[in-house]
């Protein structure tokens, strides 16, 4: 806990042994999301969240903060590390708070920081929705977001968005472009996500936390039901694993590679390796150009299909 001069509670942070073991096995990327809820003490909820080897979300510790600001972010995540053995992430997803990078910069030099993919792309809407030509800029900006392969091929694609359509005083694009590093995937895949991009992670712990409490809810009594949640989410992670024991999913293939990998891998993780596996039969090899190769893939859109390179 944190008190202020004349002894008032500020924040407060806690996890239990199970958390922190937790955060040992699954602990290589972290997302925060403080946007949840608020009680009564106007004290948002401010929790730590991971995935686990079910590719459920899970909990590494949370706070209860009185201010949105660098002091108060910088004390949460020192307590935080510290709780977890001065073992920093390396990664972490969070919103684009600025004060929270800050903070992030602070606590975490060597953690690489990214924003919250989804919470962007959200905004495009709002942001440029009034622009004649949006649906056009909508399909460009989404393209070059999602389907360029390097940063190079970002860089011609966005830059052909701005003059084309004539986008150069959009301050909130140039801010975008300013902060790519954060955010757009071909600068980012270079490190492990556990196939996260956004804080969704964290919102799928939030809305678990849904029925055991919300605003009005006392400090005594959001501790006495986190534990009934956690106690809930433990019970159904014991669940998936019984699962995996006593079921076998099927090989859609005859290749060896298929069936060692479900042996050894969690029924929902196989499931993700399964779609990969037959997301081979739409790529064609095309040319070589010295010791790059070129291939197309068909990939579904909706109803139609288009075909990207890489």
């Amino acid at each position: 806990m944190q008190v202020d001069d004349e002894g008032r509670l500020k924040n407060i942070f806690w996890a239990e042994l199970r958390n922190r073991e937790a955060y040992k096995e699954f602990g290589d990327v972290v997302t925060f999301d403080n946007t949840y809820l608020t009680n009564k003490y106007d004290m948002p909820f401010a929790p730590f969240v991971g995935v686990n080897h079910h590719g459920h979300s899970i909990l590494f510790g949370c706070g209860l903060i009185s201010h949105e600001d660098i002091e108060t972010f910088t004390w949460l995540f020192r307590t935080w590390l510290s709780c977890m053995s001065n073992s920093a992430p390396i990664g972490i997803i969070t919103d684009q708070d600025r004060v929270m990078k800050v903070a992030i910069q602070n606590v975490f030099p060597n953690t690489r920081h990214r924003w919250c993919l989804w919470h962007i792309m959200k905004k495009i809407p709002e942001k440029l929705g009034g622009h004649k030509e949006y649906r056009d800029i909508s399909n460009v900006l989404h393209c070059a977001v999602y389907d360029s392969q390097s940063a190079a091929k970002f860089e011609e694609t966005w830059h052909h968005m701005i003059v084309e359509y004539d986008l150069g005083d959009n301050e909130w694009l140039r801010g975008l472009y300013d902060e790519r590093h954060h955010w757009v995937p071909c600068y980012l895949n270079n490190t492990f996500w556990a196939g996260m991009s956004s804080t969704q992670c964290s919102e799928s712990m939030n809305a678990f936390f849904d029925g055991y409490v919300n605003s009005k809810t006392t400090l005594k009594q959001f501790v006495e039901q986190y534990n009934c949640a956690l106690k809930n989410k433990v019970q159904k992670e014991v669940e998936e694993d019984v699962r995996c024991l006593s079921q076998q999913m099927p090989c859609v293939t005859s290749y060896a590679m298929e069936r060692q990998v479900r042996d050894v891998y969690t029924i929902s993780k196989f499931q993700e390796f399964q779609q990969e596996l037959i997301g081979k039969m739409y790529c064609e090899f095309v040319n070589s150009m010295g010791c790059e190769y070129i291939v197309r893939e068909d990939v579904k859109v909706g109803e139609g299909k288009k075909r990207t390179f890489f």
